[in-house]
Order: C-alpha cells, then sequence, then structure tokens
C-alpha cells in the first residue's frame, strides 16, 4: 500500500510503513511564519538594505509567506526579494539527475544584509550550496539564515539558524517536509523512517 502525497507541488508516494503526522497545521504555520516576521521587522527596522531570499523550493514557499506577513504588519517596508537555486551546487549532484528550479535575484547583493530563507534546516548542507551560489553573485554585508523548523541535532557543518520558528527532535532517518493539505493548504509534516 503507497500513501500519495502532495509535496511541494509534486505527487510524492510514502511506503506504507512509514508513518506520517502533522507537526504544524496550517494555523500554527501562519502563527510562527508572523511571529518571524515580527522578529525580522524588529531586528531590521525598516529592511531598507534587507534582501529576503528564498532557497528553492521550501524555502521560497516560506519566503513569499514572509513577504505578506512583512507587509501585512509593515505596509511601507520596502526590501528586496529574491528566489535562489541550489541544484547546481548541491554535493549529491552526481548521485541524481536534478531538473533545475528557478533562479531570480533581480538585484546586487553588494553589501546588504541577506536573509536566506529556509523551510527545513537539517544537516546544514542546503545552506552551504546556498551561501556558494550567494557568493557567486556578490559579497553581501551580512548574512542570516531564517528557517520554519530547525533540526539542531542533525548537523553536518557548523551552521545555525537566527531566526527559528520552532525546533524539533528528531531521529536522523525521520523527514520533515512542507506539503500541501487535501485543501490545498501548506503545513508541516513528519514523516518517520
Amino acid at each position: 500500500m503507497l500513501i500519495l502525497l502532495w509535496l511541494k507541488n509534486k505527487l510524492a508516494f510514502i511506503p506504507y510503513f512509514r508513518f506520517m503526522q502533522v507537526l504544524l497545521s496550517h494555523s500554527k504555520l501562519k502563527e510562527l511564519i508572523s511571529s518571524l516576521a515580527k522578529q525580522l521587522v524588529e531586528k531590521h527596522g525598516s529592511l531598507n538594505e534587507v534582501a529576503l531570499v528564498g532557497i528553492q523550493q521550501g524555502g521560497v514557499a516560506i519566503a513569499d509567506e514572509l513577504v505578506v506577513a512583512i507587509r501585512k504588519q509593515d505596509p511601507e517596508a520596502k526590501f528586496e526579494y529574491g528566489q535562489l537555486d541550489i541544484t547546481f551546487y548541491r554535493d549529491d549532484i552526481r548521485k541524481n539527475i536534478l531538473t533545475p528550479d528557478r533562479m531570480n535575484l533581480p538585484f546586487a547583493v553588494e553589501d546588504k544584509t541577506v536573509i536566506l530563507i529556509d523551510d527545513v534546516l537539517f544537516t546544514g548542507r542546503t545552506i552551504k550550496a546556498a551561501l556558494d551560489v550567494l557568493l557567486d553573485y556578490g559579497r553581501p554585508g551580512k548574512v542570516e539564515l531564517c528557517v520554519l523548523v530547525d533540526r539542531k541535532e542533525h548537523r553536518q557543518f557548523p551552521i545555525q539558524a537566527d531566526f527559528v520558528g520552532q525546533a524539533f527532535e528528531t531521529d536522523r532517518k525521520d523527514k520533515i517536509k512542507l506539503v500541501n493539505d487535501e485543501k490545498g493548504n501548506k503545513q508541516v509534516v513528519l514523516i518517520t523512517g
């Protein structure tokens, strides 16, 4: 038996022996995003010298929601927003054939505070790849990291988030995914392995 799941705009099949549990419902997800937006505005004020950059794919979904939440809290906020594709910078590219995602950095990163945004911080490999991509586009004044979920007990690189929605303790084989429920609302699930 397989469980069919709409995962980041793609169909995914989960073998029946895995257990799926909702960690963050849609309403809790919205609360955390609103809280993260508030933290960003409190720390950076007007956000004039800030660029928010979502990491494809889950980070872009969270970043899109963060942009809306920031504009709701401060309609006058002016900041840059872009999307980063790390496909060709991943260290596992040799194992899989991957299709690149959309890359959109329509601004210079020189001397700006760039806030990388991702859905789940796990080993740190995605963030390391994102930093490599970002530095190919210029030299930011500072880079900060904002994540919805932190799984800090499994780090393989010395990378820590500056802004965290919620931390979860998990087994290494578990997966935490941002998915759409049957109504199309985003939620975060734990898939035990």
